[in-house]
């Protein structure tokens, strides 16, 4: 069934991960009821949003996994944190039972293998595969159908489009992302959701189509930052439950030319956020950093260009003419990188990371904060928006969580970011639970 845009907005709402998880953990909500539910969602909203690769029999699949689901774990108090969510899949993590296209027309046969650790992951705590949701090509820029739930008129964002979408439009509670630059939070601000790229490797990464395998993270996307508190407590390596509930982060401001890169219209917004939350208790520092920064947005790009034209060296020989424009042009670019650039760009990941630690410590601040991206989702779903608001924390591998605050006048979803040091994912998440109450 097609539906407008007028009419999308209505049939969208509200799906709290933590709230869905523990109906469906106590029996209050059997799993094959809610794969029914949301299974009749996809069928109404997808045929606007595209947020889902197609399906033969996605009902009938799912229909039987949750019954073996509930047979498996009869016992409510041994049924496992996740049990019976549905999780969109971005297509470049290898799911058993479906094949990888990776947004491409490049032969899947010669990228597959075996399911992805995160996946085997996700079925180990009980969830549920709804199915693969669309990736650009590569997770790089040359978009596919998926439209912003919020104004189908517009980008969801990318490279993790669908799976943005897919939580936007109420499909599911949870969805698998990755982020080379922007791809988690930029799709995650421009859908109004909450989007999570821990500290590089607290989610594992074997078994996707790997991008740069220096700087892909994998991350998260959930409606609600209680849920996103959930799924990462149920999924990231080694997590230590840490509650500074009711204590207010200190805020550092990254003020200079990676702030100005924003919209003036995200950056007022931004500002109103930044004084709400000093009204509020936090201490708010501006704090001079980043003044390199379109050096930084270079160097970055040389780095990931460089390791994926490594990935596709024998494929593009073969097959260069099926590679989309953009995509083809960034592996020519990464062609001309040479090994001692390469390396000189990897050792600048610690290098930044260790100065913007270095500022927060002097400044005596928890937390960056800053625009989640540029601005609100740009109109039209042929390119998917500047990811550069995210790159300096991806470049550093720095955790981040990005929460929704406000809307453009044209009524376009717009958030900020917050970012901790390197390995504080449990801190952000905590912090981010009390931060979520004031925005």
């Amino acid at each position: 069934m097609n539906t407008d845009g007028k009419h999308l907005a209505e049939l969208i709402r509200p799906h709290s991960l933590a709230a869905t998880a523990e109906a469906l953990r106590s029996g209050r909500l059997d799993p094959v009821d809610y794969v029914e539910d949301m299974c009749s969602r996809v069928a109404k909203i997808d045929s606007t949003v595209e947020a889902m690769l197609p399906e033969k029999d996605r009902l009938g699949r799912l229909r039987k996994e949750a019954g073996e689901l509930r047979e498996k774990f009869p016992d409510p108090d041994k049924r496992p944190p996740l049990y019976g969510l549905l999780v969109a899949v971005k297509d470049i993590f290898h799911v058993s039972g479906f094949v990888t296209r990776a947004g491409t027309e490049v032969p899947p046969e010669l990228f597959a293998g075996p399911e992805a650790e995160m996946v085997v992951l996700l079925r180990k705590t009980g969830a549920l595969i709804l199915g693969k949701s669309v990736t650009t090509e590569f997770a790089y820029f040359e978009a596919g159908p998926t439209r912003n739930p919020h104004n189908p008129g517009h980008t969801p964002g990318g490279s993790s489009s669908g799976s943005a979408a897919a939580v936007a439009a109420g499909y599911c509670a949870l969805a698998l992302g990755t982020q080379t630059i922007g791809s988690v939070t930029r799709p995650a601000a421009f859908c109004g959701i909450v989007g999570f790229k821990p500290t590089l490797d607290r989610l594992p990464t074997a078994g996707l189509v790997y991008f740069s395998r220096t700087i892909d993270h994998v991350g998260l996307f959930t409606q609600d930052v209680d849920g996103m508190a959930l799924a990462a407590a149920a999924l990231c390596r080694d997590w230590q439950a840490e509650f500074v509930r009711g204590v207010l982060p200190a805020l550092g401001v990254p003020v200079g030319p990676y702030l100005e890169q924003a919209d003036p219209e995200a950056l007022a917004v931004f500002e109103k956020q930044a004084q709400h939350l000093a009204d509020n208790g936090c201490r708010v520092e501006r704090i001079p950093v980043l003044a390199d920064i379109e050096e930084l947005n270079h160097l970055h790009r040389r780095m990931v260009f460089a390791e994926f034209a490594r990935e596709h060296a024998r494929i593009y020989d073969r097959h260069a003419d099926l590679y989309r424009p953009r995509t083809a042009e960034i592996i020519e670019i990464g062609q001309t990188v040479d090994g001692d650039e390469l390396a000189a760009a990897r050792s600048n990941c610690t290098r930044l990371r260790r100065e913007l630690e270095e500022r927060m410590a002097a400044a005596n601040v928890d937390l960056w904060v800053c625009p989640a991206a540029c601005g609100p989702a740009p109109a039209g779903i042929h390119a998917t928006g500047d990811p550069n608001m995210s790159l300096p924390w991806t470049h550093a591998g720095m955790p981040v969580v990005n929460l929704p605050a406000g809307h453009s006048e044209n009524r376009l979803p717009l958030s900020l970011q917050f970012i901790a040091p390197f390995g504080a994912d449990e801190a952000l998440l905590s912090w981010a639970q009390v931060l979520s109450r004031s925005l």
